[in-house]
């Protein structure tokens, strides 16, 4: 696929300036779509993410906007597609998250809350304006990162794993609404990938457990992400897509 495939078309992805979300961006230019970036406040990062895209020959656009504020969304997306009117985002990868882990009977209400509202808050502040405009172009792609921990439950992440379940829901749900209208709307649940996010977490420790004896990387997420973004999925809907080493199916 060339870039010049996608024209004017664009990429959403949200916190895409490091890890999984950075993996993300760089596939999805390579298949010829100019990116989206969201950065909730790592500037520098996002700028990184914007240059690698770039290398693909296509554009690399920062947005600025914490996804579980629905203001700070509206003020930034919403702003940006009502001023970019012939540029229609086709692809919405969800991939903002953010964990606070502790044993539920520990758990402050401050972390309960936070976890959902970035998740689940998050996930239909950006989805409903982008969904609207994919409604009306009858097409589009929704990939939701979700996780292991939303499928098995994990101890110690009962708010993470509450979040990711949700969206679970919400994907399946969300599918079956929209397959008239040419959109697919599937996950992806990552298990221990190596990212910023499982930085503390000893590798040898749970090499055991896992059939494939290893972490994953973001770029293997990214490649099933790309498939699910791609007109090579287009009957595929309403899935959760594993990436865990075997871990857990």
């Amino acid at each position: 696929m060339t870039p010049d495939t996608h024209e004017n078309k664009y990429a959403l992805v949200t916190g895409g300036s490091r890890g999984i979300g950075r993996a993300i961006c760089e596939k999805l230019a390579e298949m010829g779509y100019n990116i989206l970036v969201n950065y909730n406040s790592n500037k520098t990062a996002a700028q990184e993410t914007a240059k690698l895209v770039e290398q693909y020959h296509v554009k690399a656009e920062l947005l600025q906007f914490d996804v579980a504020n629905k203001a700070q969304v509206d003020a930034t997306l919403v702003k940006w597609m009502e001023e970019h009117p012939d540029s229609p985002i086709e692809v919405l990868i969800n991939n903002a998250g953010f964990r606070k882990d502790a044993l539920f009977m520990w758990m402050e209400e401050e972390n309960w809350d936070a976890v959902l509202n970035v998740n689940i808050a998050g996930f239909y502040n950006v989805t409903k304006p982008v969904f609207g405009k994919m409604l009306t172009n009858r097409y589009g792609r929704i990939v939701n990162v979700v996780s292991l921990s939303g499928i098995k439950g994990m101890p110690g992440q009962t708010n993470y794993s509450a979040a990711k379940a949700a969206i679970i829901g919400a994907t399946k749900a969300l599918a079956q609404e929209v397959g008239r209208a040419k959109i697919t709307v599937n996950a992806v649940a990552p298990g221990f990938i190596k990212t910023d996010m499982t930085e503390g977490i000893e590798e040898k420790q749970y090499r055991s457990i896992i059939p494939l004896r290893r972490f994953g990387t973001s770029e293997e997420v990214a490649d099933v992400v790309a498939f699910l973004a791609s007109p090579k999925a287009s009957y595929v809907t309403g899935e959760v897509i594993s990436i865990n080493g075997g871990l857990h199916t």
